[in-house]
């Protein structure tokens, strides 16, 4: 006799997430793939920040993408802390512990060689965003057996006061690492830069652990805290930068008209962040989080897939936009080499020949076939995370 199919419920793994911080880390995943289109499409040679030289659309393209590593970092902390309604505080540490080696792998062997600069070439070494993030998780799973307010106090004053060292100067390596980017390795055969110095990242993910309590308040509480510590973040940094005298090492003037003035006023410091920088990014993420604090507008539907799947979408999104300059080199020049060349100091992540460089509609136009190919890849893996309990997945 043949035999009966029987139907098997697929078992789907129950996750409680809050869509808004989905949400939120979505839009600035998707704007941090509009500054490294930038990066690959764009003149290396062109500063978008100096009020001497950008246009006004050239900065604030450049200006925009601010929003992405502090709220990323930030949120890091705010996502640890909900973790604990399915984790013990041991198991939360463990996670961190081990979450935050394999992001300085990824940095040091996955995303260097096979996204930014297509070579294993290590005698030039950047390292950057996610050797930073490794840390912060490493260091915060130290910190969550301390309660989360304590956490929260070791955030804020590291990212209040670390301006204060802002005119120290040592060439220690420690130094290097912790607080001045520079050379750890500076020789005619091998280069290591540190772009992303770990203070005040790791504060900022420690108080992103503190925020996290706010999503055990009644709704109505937690949005009058973000709508306050919003506008009271966004009003001190107006304040303290109107006062130019601390916050950021570099000062404001008046330029040759007043656009350019208010984009002197808007040039705060990123490598490492000051608190003038931080002010200005974390202030208008909290707002951004209490607007949608009661659910996400249809229009930001994918950039909630998106932000379900964050580290997946930042692996495959730097190799996607270093394939499309490759494609686009070689129709123009008929050969690529200099695409899998180690990049010089100051054109970071490639070596850019002679009249190499596209105006900002091109770069937008590549940036948005970026994110509109990574959507159904994004939109398959968080269907994957949220059908099964794999241990690996946790990882990207």
């Amino acid at each position: 006799m043949p035999a009966i199919a029987e139907s098997v419920p697929t078992k789907v793994v129950q996750r409680v997430r809050i869509e808004s911080i989905d949400v939120v880390r979505g839009v600035i995943m998707i704007l941090m793939a509009l500054d490294h289109t930038r990066d690959f499409f764009g003149n290396s040679g062109l500063n978008p920040t100096d009020p001497a030289t950008t246009t006004v659309s050239l900065f604030f393209t450049r200006w925009i993408t601010h929003f992405c590593a502090p709220v990323f970092f930030l949120l890091t902390g705010t996502g640890a802390y909900l973790s604990l309604r399915k984790k013990s505080k041991s198991e939360l540490s463990r996670f961190l512990f081990t979450r935050g080696l394999w992001l300085i792998f990824l940095e040091l062997a996955i995303s260097r060689c096979l996204g930014w600069q297509f070579n294993f070439d290590y005698h030039v070494v950047f390292i950057i965003v996610l050797w930073a993030l490794g840390w912060a998780m490493i260091v915060l799973s130290a910190l969550v057996y301390l309660p989360a307010w304590t956490v929260a106090a070791f955030g804020v004053v590291m990212i209040a006061t670390h301006n204060l060292f802002d005119s120290v100067q040592s060439s220690n390596w420690l130094w290097t690492i912790l607080h001045s980017p520079s050379f750890l390795v500076n020789t005619p055969t091998h280069t290591v830069f540190v772009g992303y110095p770990l203070v005040p990242w790791i504060g900022v993910t420690a108080a992103g652990y503190g925020l996290g309590q706010i999503y055990s308040w009644p709704a109505e509480r937690r949005r009058a805290f973000l709508l306050r510590l919003g506008l009271g973040l966004s009003t001190g940094f107006v304040i303290l930068r109107a006062i130019n005298v601390y916050g950021d090492p570099q000062r404001w003037s008046a330029q040759k008209s007043s656009a350019f003035t208010v984009l002197s006023f808007m040039n705060t410091t990123k490598y490492p962040p000051s608190l003038l920088y931080l002010l200005m990014t974390l202030g208008p993420a909290m707002l951004f989080l209490w607007a949608i604090d009661t659910g996400t507008p249809r229009w930001l539907r994918p950039a909630l897939t998106i932000g379900k799947v964050p580290m997946f979408y930042y692996l495959l999104h730097v190799p996607l936009i270093h394939l499309i300059a490759i494609a686009v080199c070689y129709a123009r020049y008929g050969q690529v080499h200099w695409m899998f060349e180690s990049p010089t100091m100051g054109q970071f992540p490639v070596t850019q020949p002679p009249g190499w460089g596209y105006s900002l509609p091109i770069v937008y136009l590549v940036w948005a076939t970026v994110v509109v190919t990574l959507y159904p890849l994004c939109r398959w893996f968080a269907g994957l995370k949220q059908r099964r309990s794999d241990a690996w997945l946790s990882y990207f």
